[in-house]
Order: C-alpha cells, then structure tokens, then sequence
C-alpha cells in the first residue's frame, strides 16, 4: 500500500469513535483522522482538547477540511447509520458503516437499493480479521480438516457470530433456516465494558441457541449469554468439523496417515514474559512450525481485536486507493445480519425461521 497514512473522518462521537481515533494515535504512521463531526459545540472543544483532532459540527466542514479523509465512518447508533451512510454515498464519499449497517430488514433493503450498486460501501466487521479466526480460516483454505461441514460458536452476538459461521462453512448467501430457543438463569456479572462492577450477585441472563442449517448438509450451532464478552465466568469456545478432522478452539485434529490421528495446536508467539523484552504483544500463530498469522503491526502493543480494527480501517484505506480488493462489501453485512435477525426472530416466537434471497445476494 502507498506510504502515506491512510486518512478517514468519523461521524460521530461516542466511546466507538474514541476507539478509532486511539488506534490512529497508537499507529500514526499507518493512521490519521483527519476529522470529527459532532453536533454540540461543546463536545467539539472537548474532542479537540482531550483526542487531539479537528471536530467539526457538520459532513460539509469535514469534507472541505485541508485534509480530505479518503473514506468516513459513521459512528452513530444504529437508526441513524443508514442515513449518515446514505448521505456520504451521494456526495461521493466512500463509507466504512458500523455493524449492523442498518437495524431491521426493511432498512437492510432500504440501503442497499439507495446504495448498494455503487459498491461504495464497506461495513467494519473486524471478526474474521482477528488473529485466532484468521489463523484457523487460514488452515480451513488449505483444506487441513477436508470439506468443512459444522461449526458450532460461542464467542460473540448475533452478526459478529454469524460472519464468523459464514465465513467458516463458506456458505456465501445461502439461505438459512433457523430454530432457535432463549433461556433465562442466574448468572453473577462482574465485570462490563464500564469495569469492575464488585458485585458477585447473580442477575438474570439470557442465554441464545440456534441451529442453523445452510443446506447441503452445512450446519452451525450459535450459543450466546448475555455480555460474553465481557464476563469472565463465561469463556470462548469455537468447534469446526470437517470431513478429514475438526479445530477445537486452537487445536487441530486430523489423520496423518490410515492408522495415526495427530493432534496439533495453534501457537501463540507473544512476548513480554519473564525477562523477554521485546513488548508485550502477539507476534504470530504457528501451525506445524510455519506461521499462519502474522501481526504487521508490532510495536503497536495491540489486543487482538485492536489488531483486527487496524488491518480492517488499513485493507479499507488500500481499498479506496484502488490497491486492494473490497474489505468487506455491504452486501456480505446485509447478509450477516439478516441471519442475525432471523435468529432474534425464532428465539421471540419458537418457530422456525427461513431466510429469503435478498437482492444483494445477485
């Protein structure tokens, strides 16, 4: 990719929008914002006091700035997402949308007639990009376990899960029926994206499974309780069968022969411990002895998904460039999030759900 800093604007100033433009400072080489756009006066000189960018109180300002972002990500709440998006697309602009990229069906459809062929539209969905996902999809490319059939998911909510499954079984924009179930129990939660709570008493929670089958014998399990990611009394599980064998989280089963079933994991070079000294941050994952993910960003002492947001915003800025392919097209969110939907729906009302063909999936 060129070597200037890839340059965005952010519509938007919420916790989300400080997330970006900490990414930007942790990588200015890589990453600049060029600009914030918020409403209030006030909220605009606290931006530029505490975040150290340009705020600006309209998309017009933003856009004549001296330094024009080459794409804009509108980091809104979900009612507002299609329109900000819609307006940035009919003044030419190109978008990173937020997940979802609109709240419900008829605003999935709404979009993607207003917006959809113009391809100008890339939605921020970093999953598939972080570093275990990417290394066990790497493998699944190859063909390490065979044909991939089943993938059961335990991790994050909803679209996030369903771009995970997607991707795994390689279904595209097959349509899916779905059977799922809700459950309520008690479930202490101590910890949020707000900290520490210091409170061990146990709250009703919410737990969501779904089958979901994509046809020709492709089918995925979704588990989720409320605030997985956060809770640690709730871990990560992520199962992936195929013909030739199966990845339980990082660890790959598979035949080497007729008669020798060998089991091999996926390993995690970070450093920082005992009296290494090179940063505290993951290098790569190693399969077998040879690397399948590699972190280009080191020196960044990035978290995973960080790491993940960052190779999103810098795939999008080669993208705009005309330097690298689609990061991850609208149409490939739309359909995350009809899935998701559709899971919402059978787990409210206990029937089954099938999902129709939309247009974005010609």
């Amino acid at each position: 990719m060129s070597a200037a800093p890839v340059r965005f604007g952010l519509v938007g100033s919420g916790w989300r929008s400080e997330f970006f433009v900490r990414l930007a400072r942790a990588l200015p080489d890589r990453l600049a914002v060029t600009g914030v756009v918020t409403r209030s006066a006030e909220r605009a000189e606290r931006i530029e006091a505490e975040w150290g960018v340009p705020a600006h109180r309209d998309v017009d300002a933003l856009l004549a700035a001296q330094e024009r972002p080459e794409f804009v990500i509108p980091s809104v709440p979900w009612a507002v997402t299609p329109e900000v998006t819609k307006d940035l697309v009919r003044r030419e602009v190109p978008v990173l949308a937020e997940t979802p990229p609109a709240a419900d069906l008829e605003g999935l459809r709404d979009l993607w007639r207003e917006t959809g062929a113009g391809a100008r539209v890339q939605v921020a969905e970093q999953y598939p990009l972080m570093p275990g996902h990417a290394a066990r999809l790497a493998l699944l490319r190859e063909g390490v376990i065979g044909e991939v059939t089943s993938v059961q998911m335990s991790s994050t909510h909803l679209y996030h899960a369903v771009s995970l499954i997607r991707h795994t079984l390689d279904v595209g924009f097959a349509p899916a029926t779905v059977s799922a179930r809700a459950s309520t129990a008690p479930l202490a939660d101590p910890l949020s994206r707000d900290g520490w709570t210091d409170d061990l008493t146990p709250k009703d929670a919410v737990t969501t499974l779904a089958l979901l089958d994509f046809g020709g014998g492709r089918t995925a399990v979704y588990d989720f309780t409320d605030n997985q990611w956060w809770n640690p009394l709730r871990g990560r599980r992520m199962v992936v069968r195929g013909s030739l064998g199966e990845i339980v989280d990082d660890v790959v089963v598979r035949m080497a022969d007729p008669r020798s079933p060998v089991e091999s994991p996926l390993v995690r070079r970070r450093t920082g411990t005992d009296l290494n000294l090179e940063g505290r941050e993951l290098h790569h994952i190693s399969f077998d002895g040879r690397v399948v993910y590699r972190n280009e960003f080191v020196g960044a002492n990035l978290s995973e998904d960080d790491l993940a947001v960052v190779d999103l915003l810098c795939r999008t800025g080669a993208w705009t460039r005309g330097e690298g392919p689609e990061p991850y097209p609208l149409a490939e969110a739309c359909q995350d999030h009809l899935i998701s939907l559709a899971i919402e729906e059978s787990a409210r009302t206990g029937a089954t759900v099938t999902t129709s063909r939309e247009a974005w999936a010609s």
